[in-house]
């Protein structure tokens, strides 16, 4: 019989009762066997503790208690867990109900691939409606180096790598330090990414699998400009060299004018064409994984991107 991987997920929460239910349930109600859900709660006084109490038999683990941050809950959560593959969902987002399959169905499938996120991310409104389902093309470690995934600054830039639909493997975390970096307040993610990239390829799904929920009181949207100069400071931290003028103004051009989603050919010419084209710095070649309806699973690809 063929075994399903643990799969962990921790969400860290502080004053987030309003949303809370709606995060745990996307996980519970998942049509998967082995997920462990954790959740570290840094003293919440607006009702948390209630909901958590109430679903206590869907978490595997959760403590309330004053923490140091957002990503000091993170990391102790993560102290926590087991699971061979691992992932943060905060407590004002949510997952699509398939996520957890599809993941696990990847990563068992493909034992080349260490971390994964989505072609399609989604965003919610306040009543956990999806509004909004962005088109991206994929991710490469040449092109995230010069700001590629840092959109809101002057030079050309696709699409973050949304932090909800990311998974990895336990062996991935562990060989790039086994921790997120506390010292940043808003962009732990955009470092940990980076560390993630010296080790492996990011694929990217052509699904949904997880949503950032827009709300008046969420941190990020609050303070946007001081996330980018965190993440701005990740990137230094790698020799950042971003895209000059001429290199924006190509980029944009062609990927206005191709589309943002990845170039998946199949004919050699056209392959060889933009494989050419990449190793000019015009496309990022790209790792997809995409549905095959004959064969009922997922495949790899390599794909390009403007």
């Amino acid at each position: 019989m063929k075994t399903s991987p643990r799969i962990s997920i921790v969400t860290p929460s502080y004053q987030q009762g309003q949303f809370l239910e709606d995060c745990i349930r996307s996980v519970a109600e998942q049509d998967y066997p082995n997920v462990e859900h954790i959740v570290i709660d840094g003293g919440s006084t607006d009702g948390s503790a209630d909901v958590i109490r109430k679903l206590n038999d869907k978490l595997a683990y959760w403590v309330m208690e004053p923490d140091a941050g957002q990503y000091d809950a993170v990391n102790k959560g993560f102290r926590q867990s087991t699971g061979e593959i691992m992932a943060w969902l905060n407590s004002d987002d949510k997952y699509t109900p398939w996520t957890l399959s599809v993941v696990s169905e990847i990563f068992s499938s493909h034992p080349e691939i260490e971390w994964l996120t989505t072609l399609y991310p989604l965003t919610w409104d306040t009543e956990g409606r999806a509004v909004r389902c962005d088109q991206l093309g994929g991710f490469e470690w040449h092109s995230f180096s010069k700001g590629a995934n840092l959109p809101g600054r002057w030079w050309f830039a696709r699409a973050f790598i949304q932090q909800e639909s990311t998974f990895w493997r336990r062996t991935l975390w562990e060989r790039a330090g086994a921790h997120v970096d506390a010292s940043f307040k808003l962009a732990g993610d955009f470092e940990l990414w980076a560390r993630f990239f010296q080790y492996a390829d990011l694929y990217s799904v052509t699904t949904p699998l997880g949503g950032f929920r827009i709300h008046e009181a969420q941190k990020t949207s609050g303070h946007f400009e001081e996330y980018l100069t965190e993440a701005e400071q990740v990137l230094r931290r790698y020799d950042f060299h971003p895209y000059g003028k001429l290199q924006t103004i190509v980029r944009r051009g062609l990927h206005y004018s191709v589309g943002s989603r990845p170039l998946l050919p199949r004919n050699r010419f056209y392959l060889s064409l933009l494989s050419g084209l990449a190793r000019l710095s015009i496309f990022d070649q790209v790792k997809a994984c995409t549905w095959d309806s004959k064969g009922n699973c997922w495949t790899t690809r390599t794909g390009y991107v403007a």
